[in-house]
C-alpha cells in the first residue's frame, strides 16, 4: 500500500465503518464486529504512513481546489502524525470499552452512537492531516456536529439542556471568531497553506497581530480556555465512551492541536516570540490551568472533577503554544500524548464504577478499592501520570513545559506548573486513596458485575471481586500500561516531533 492510498485508507476507514454499523444495526454482534474491524484497518492505515513521515517526508493527498491555491489538501508531518496515531489507536481500545459500557449499562439507540462516533473519527483524522486552514476548519466543524448527537445520546432535558450549550459555544466560537481569523489570514497572506515558520511575517503586526491571535485562541473553542469552557463540564452528561472520546481521543485534542498548528505553521513560533504577541495568552492559559485545578478540587462527582482537570490540562498545550520556544513546542506537542492516555484511563474508570457499583460521588467510594482493584490502581496509575511523576509518560511533557517556560525567562509559569501539580495531587491523588484505605459505609450496595453470581464469605456477607465486565476493565488496564510505556518512549516522541520546532 502506497503512502498516498494508506492516508486515503485512514480518512475513509472511518466513514466505511459507519456505513458498516448502519448495514448490521439491527444484528449487534455483526455490528460491533464492524465497529471494531474498521477501528484496527484505520490504526494499520496510519501507521503505514509513520516510516515515511520519521524519514523525513511530508505525505500529500490533494483532493480538490475551490479556486486555484485554495482547496482540499491533506499533508501529514510529526505533529499531524502524533495526534493522528493516538485518536486512531484509542479508536480500537474505546471500541471495546465502549461495547462492555453500553451493554452492560443497557443504553439504547446503540447504532446511533456508534455511527456517530466513527464519523467522529475520521473528522479528528481530518483534522490531523489537513494542509491548509480550510481544510481543518471543515474537518473541524464535522468534528463538532458529529459529537452533538453522542452529547445528547440519552435525549432527557438535562443532556439536552447540555447538547445546546455544547453547540452554542462550540459553533459561534469557531464561526464567529476563528472563520474571521481565516478569512483576515487569506487577504493578508494570500495563502492558507500550513508553512514551516509562518504565513503572516511582515504582513499583520503590532495590534492587528494580538487581535488576529486572540480570533483563533478563542476561537478554537474546543480548546476550552476561559471562560469560553463551560460546553466541557456540560457534556458530562453523556455515556462514559462519550467523554472518553471528548476528553482523550477526539474533541479536545482537536483543539488544543489546532492551537499548535496554528501557532507553528500560521503565525510562526520565531515571530510569536519576536513581536511578543502571544504574552497575554500565556497569563490567560496559566490562570485557566490554575483556576480548573481549583474548582475541580470541590467536585464531589468524579465525571464533573475530571472534566475541570481537563480544562486545566488542555492549558498545558496551550500555554507550550504561547511560550514560543523550542522546549514549550515540543513539551505541548508531547502533552497531546500523555494527557490522552492518562485522562481516557480515568474516565474509563469511571464508567466502571458506574456499571459495576452504580456510583458517580467520590464521597461514596470509601473501600470501593478492595472490591474494585484493578480499576482504582489503573486510577491511581492515570491520576500519577496527570500529575506529573515518574516513571509515567505526563512527566516528560511537563518536563519539557517547565524547560519551556525558563527558556523564554517566563519563571512564573514554571511555578504555574509546579503548583498546578500539586492541585493534580489534591484531587487526584484522594480518590485512589479513599477507595483503597476508607471503610464502605454502612448500607452501601456490594458492585455487581454484569451477568455474575454473587459470592459469599463464610459469615454469609457478599464479598469478593466485583470488576466491571472484561471488555470495560481490559481496556482500562492497557491504557494504564500505555502511561508507563509512554515514559520511556519519550526521548524517541521527542526527537520524533523536533521539527516542528526547528527554529
Amino acid at each position: 500500500m502506497s503512502v498516498e492510498l494508506a492516508m486515503a485508507v485512514a480518512l475513509a476507514g472511518p466513514l466505511a465503518g459507519a456505513a458498516l454499523i448502519a448495514l448490521f444495526g439491527r444484528r449487534p454482534n455483526l455490528r460491533d464486529g464492524a465497529m471494531i474491524a474498521a477501528s484496527v484497518v484505520t490504526f494499520l492505515a496510519v501507521y503505514r504512513i509513520l516510516p515515511a513521515v520519521d524519514a523525513g517526508g511530508r505525505p500529500e493527498l490533494f483532493l480538490f481546489d475551490f479556486v486555484p491555491g485554495l482547496g482540499i489538501r491533506f499533508v501529514i508531518e510529526p505533529l499531524g502524525m502524533l495526534f493522528a496515531l493516538v485518536a486512531s489507536f484509542l479508536w480500537i481500545v474505546t471500541s471495546f470499552y465502549a461495547i462492555g459500557y453500553m451493554r452492560g449499562h443497557h443504553e439504547e439507540n446503540q447504532t446511533r452512537f456508534y455511527i456517530c462516533f466513527a464519523i467522529a473519527i475520521s473528522a479528528a483524522l481530518g483534522v490531523a492531516m489537513s494542509g491548509n486552514m480550510l481544510t481543518l476548519f471543515i474537518a473541524y466543524e464535522v468534528l463538532t456536529l458529529s459529537t452533538y448527537p453522542l452529547v445528547t445520546h440519552h435525549q432527557s432535558p438535562e443532556s439536552m439542556r447540555a447538547g445546546r450549550t455544547y453547540l452554542g459555544i462550540l459553533l459561534s466560537t469557531s464561526i464567529g471568531l476563528q472563520l474571521v481569523g481565516i478569512v483576515w489570514t487569506y487577504g493578508a497572506a494570500g495563502t492558507l497553506d500550513f508553512t514551516p515558520g509562518g504565513i503572516l511575517a511582515g504582513k499583520v503586526e503590532g495590534w492587528a497581530l494580538i487581535v488576529l491571535l486572540f480570533l483563533y485562541m478563542y476561537g478554537i473553542g474546543k480548546a476550552a480556555l476561559m471562560p469560553i469552557h463551560r460546553w466541557l463540564p456540560a457534556a458530562m452528561v453523556a455515556p462514559t465512551p462519550v467523554s472518553a472520546l471528548l476528553h482523550a481521543v477526539a474533541v479536545v485534542k482537536a483543539g488544543v492541536f489546532t492551537v499548535l498548528k496554528v501557532t507553528i505553521y500560521i503565525f510562526g513560533v520565531d515571530y510569536l516570540s519576536e513581536t511578543g504577541a502571544s504574552t497575554w495568552l500565556m497569563y490567560v492559559a496559566g490562570a485557566t490551568i490554575v483556576i480548573a485545578s481549583v474548582v475541580a478540587l470541590t467536585k464531589d462527582n468524579l465525571k464533573a472533577r475530571l472534566a475541570y482537570s481537563t480544562v486545566s490540562q488542555l492549558s498545558y498545550v496551550v500555554l507550550g503554544a504561547a511560550l514560543a520556544t523550542t522546549w514549550s513546542v515540543v513539551g505541548g506537542a508531547m502533552h497531546i500524548a500523555m494527557h490522552a492516555f492518562g485522562k481516557i484511563t480515568l474516565f474509563f474508570c469511571a464508567g466502571a464504577i458506574m456499571v459495576a457499583a452504580h456510583k458517580t460521588e467520590i464521597s461514596d467510594m470509601g473501600g470501593l478499592g478492595r472490591r474494585m482493584p484493578l480499576t482504582f490502581a489503573a486510577f491511581a496509575i492515570g491520576a500519577l501520570s496527570v500529575t506529573g511523576l515518574p516513571p509515567l509518560g505526563g512527566a516528560w511533557s511537563k518536563w519539557y513545559l517547565g524547560l519551556g517556560a525558563a527558556d523564554a525567562e517566563q519563571l512564573i509559569f514554571v511555578a504555574v506548573l509546579m503548583i498546578s501539580s500539586l492541585l493534580n495531587v489534591a484531587y487526584l491523588i484522594p480518590v485512589a486513596a479513599r477507595a483503597f484505605i476508607s471503610e464502605k459505609r454502612e448500607g452501601d450496595p456490594i458492585p455487581q458485575p454484569v451477568g455474575a453470581a454473587v459470592a459469599h464469605d463464610e459469615h454469609g456477607d457478599e464479598g469478593g471481586i466485583r470488576e466491571a465486565p472484561m471488555f470495560c476493565v481490559v481496556p482500562l488496564c492497557l491504557t494504564a500500561i500505555g502511561c508507563l510505556a509512554l515514559f520511556f518512549a519519550a526521548d524517541d516522541i521527542a526527537a520524533f516531533l523536533a521539527p516542528i520546532a526547528q527554529r
